[in-house]
């Protein structure tokens, strides 16, 4: 459902894509279509459109506008393979809306033990309370995953790496197990985006993003996304279009505009965050870090297999000593920073960090950190002064934990 033919180049179908003649009628940027009440000519036409399809037709402002769709094909564009694409008003309701579209009253939902927080609030919420059951699982489980599909077993919801912990999973091999089953795969490809790691091309059903991350980039807007492979978009639109599922074509414009410049922001999160990164993992004071294209995260070789590239997200562990002092130690690491603010989220032009707990989350798999960890999320500032930031921040840290 993608428009016409573009430049193979990454950046240059970012640029390019979605950006119809017939929707932006000369201007650069499609224009922000307003719609609630469409009029019709006629009575016969108004029912002849009643009648038809009404993909990428103006029919009721539920159904989307050209706003809308431009920004929905350009994500189907950076998909090869891709079917169509659904957009949300969150992340949530992406994840929501994909499994509901795939999910019925006495199935079942294999979970990533390691996934973000939401997914594992709907599995345990929404669905338990519509009949579906949810069993987690590890996420370095790979084809062993092949043993957990039982006679119930619908989906499996893939998130890799992990948004707290960072373990990246081995995609193909759950897919190919799964498509040897009847399964439907999804993956929540927020961390990476298609630019570095094109789902579709992996075996992935339903990919799904959280556009408030990487595909805005400037932390204003909340908006959502599921690019379907062939065979799974009608269900997942019809799914959405019960559910009453619309993205503000205010929103969908500003996510257009956004992904313009994705590909060279993703290139500068993914520099500036190894910079700091390897250099977390030389102080005295971080016992681990936990990011894919270091071999210290769980899944690294995945990921150099798999993976294009890195995006800006990661954790790290700290060292550790008397545990009733981690919280406060953590907390004067972060609290005087000052080229990062504290806050959920990631994606955008600014730097945070962010105190994580992974290991009450955790229903499948255990850990027993050494210490007590953060989550960073590298904006665009100079790596540098984030270092130095980082660095005060370590000294505040050993003042506290080894006075």
């Amino acid at each position: 459902m993608s428009g016409e033919p573009r430049g193979k180049g990454t950046s240059t179908r970012v640029v390019a894509a979605g950006r119809r003649k017939e929707w932006t009628q000369g201007i650069v940027n499609t224009p922000v279509w307003r719609a609630s009440t469409i009029l019709y000519d006629s009575v016969a036409d108004l029912r002849a459109s009643g009648a038809a399809d009404t993909h990428h037709r103006l029919f009721y402002g539920r159904r989307g506008t050209p706003t809308q769709w431009s920004l929905a094909d350009a994500l189907t564009e950076l998909e090869p393979g891709a079917e169509g694409t659904f957009l949300y008003p969150s992340g949530v309701a992406a994840i929501a809306a994909a499994l509901l579209s795939v999910l019925s009253p006495g199935e079942e939902l294999l979970l990533v033990d390691s996934a973000y927080d939401p997914s594992r609030g709907i599995a345990n919420g929404l669905l338990k309370r519509m009949g579906i059951t949810t069993r987690c699982y590890d996420p370095l489980i790979g084809a062993g995953i092949a043993d957990l599909i039982g006679p119930n077993t619908r989906a499996i919801l893939m998130e890799s790496p992990g948004s707290l912990t960072f373990e990246v999973q081995d995609v193909p091999a759950i897919c190919a197990a799964a498509k040897a089953r009847g399964v439907t795969t999804l993956l929540d490809n927020t961390w990476a985006t298609p630019l570095l790691f094109p789902a579709m091309q992996h075996g992935v059903d339903l990919s799904i993003l959280a556009c408030t991350k990487y595909i805005v980039g400037h932390s204003d807007v909340m908006l959502g996304s599921v690019t379907a492979a062939p065979g799974h978009f009608m269900q997942l639109r019809d799914t959405s279009f019960q559910l009453g599922q619309v993205a503000s074509p205010d929103d969908a414009w500003l996510g257009s505009r956004g992904l313009r410049t994705m590909a060279v922001r993703l290139r500068q999160h993914q520099d500036s965050a190894l910079q700091i990164a390897r250099w977390l993992a030389e102080q005295p004071e971080v016992e681990r870090v936990l990011h894919p294209a270091l071999p210290s995260c769980p899944g690294h070789e995945i990921f150099a297999r798999d993976f294009l590239g890195a995006s800006g997200l990661f954790s790290f562990v700290l060292n550790g000593g008397a545990k009733e002092k981690w919280e406060a130690a953590r907390a004067a690491l972060i609290d005087g920073l000052e080229h990062f603010g504290i806050g959920y989220s990631w994606g955008g032009f600014e730097s945070l960090a962010l105190p994580i707990d992974p290991a009450r989350h955790r229903t499948a798999t255990r850990r027993d950190d050494a210490g007590p960890m953060i989550r960073l999320q590298i904006g665009l500032e100079d790596a540098d002064d984030l270092i130095a930031d980082l660095e005060a921040g370590l000294a505040r840290f050993r003042t506290i934990m080894h006075p």
